[in-house]
């Protein structure tokens, strides 16, 4: 394997993982954006209130999300195989 396809192959990778991982990153940084805003007007300083919404909404949007991560890392690993098969 040559340095390029190399380097191509790692960056398929990272797209592939950024793909996977964002909707739960946004999706946690929006509710607690949302919460830390409602602590913010309302002025409840409780620390423990940020983790159970938080937690939840990105299970969610996990378990949402499921069929789409599975499609995308199922073709990350064709492509793994079909460069495994090739060299």
């Amino acid at each position: 394997m040559d340095p390029a396809t190399a380097i191509d192959f790692a960056r398929n990778a990272m797209l592939v993982l950024l793909e996977v991982i964002a909707p739960a990153m946004i999706t946690a940084l929006v509710v607690g954006l949302g919460i830390g805003l409602l602590q913010a007007l309302t002025q409840i300083q409780e620390q423990t209130l940020v983790f159970v919404p938080k937690i939840v909404a990105v299970f969610v949007v996990l378990l949402i999300a499921l069929p789409f991560a599975g499609q995308a890392l199922g073709g990350l690993m064709t492509d793994v195989a079909a460069r495994i098969a090739a060299y």
